[in-house]
């Protein structure tokens, strides 16, 4: 038998504890590699989408007051016969404190000429939308024959001044007194004062 001339190498002839040595140097690498495995309770979870921004905070508003009612349609118990009631003046204002507004209005007859007497009324808006505002009082009666300068709502109450005559020989065209009066209502009624009357009885 004639030998090579190139010695055999070792590795090149697989003996059965070349496979066994193998075999356990893999084995070691795989249970490593489960070692340095991290633990699930310490692992980082995944990267989270970043929550959405929240929406604009919608602010709640409280409803608008009612408006104020009108003077068209209404009654008006004011006996001109065959001449039309004419609304000389008109202010609006919660008079009563429960935030719907109340509409005062100066009236008189269309006479035509000279100065007839005035009468002040407050209306309020009928339940009824389509209904025509209605008169709750009277403020002024128009037997008073008295004129009015001055007028408005405020704080609640109604003002005017009142103008009216010194004696039955006065012209109804030129009243020659006048005096300022509030109105404001007491819960059950409206009530005149006379700041000036009120100061002369004291």
């Amino acid at each position: 038998m004639q030998h090579p001339a190139v010695p055999e190498l070792a590795h090149t002839r697989a003996r059965p504890l070349h496979w066994v040595a193998t075999a356990a140097a893999v084995s070691a690498v795989v249970a490593l590699s489960g070692l340095l495995q991290p633990d699930p309770a310490t692992a980082q979870p995944a990267a989270q989408a970043a929550p959405a921004a929240p929406g604009p905070v919608e602010e709640s508003r409280p409803a608008p007051p009612p408006a104020a009612p009108g003077t068209e349609g209404a009654e008006f118990p004011l006996d001109c016969g065959p001449a039309d009631a004419v609304v000389q003046d008109e202010a609006e204002g919660d008079l009563d404190g429960d935030r719907a507004p109340e509409t005062v209005a100066v009236v008189h007859c269309d006479a035509g000429s000279g100065t007839p007497p005035r009468a002040v009324y407050v209306l309020t808006a009928g339940q009824d939308p389509e209904a025509p505002p209605r008169v709750v009082a009277t403020l002024l009666d128009p037997l008073e024959q008295r004129s009015i300068g001055a007028f408005a709502v405020r704080d609640g109450a109604v003002r005017a001044t009142l103008l009216g005559y010194s004696s039955i020989d006065i012209p109804r065209c030129c009243p020659d007194t006048e005096e300022d009066v509030t109105w404001r209502w007491s819960g059950k009624a409206f009530l005149r004062s006379d700041p000036a009357r009120s100061a002369a009885g004291a």
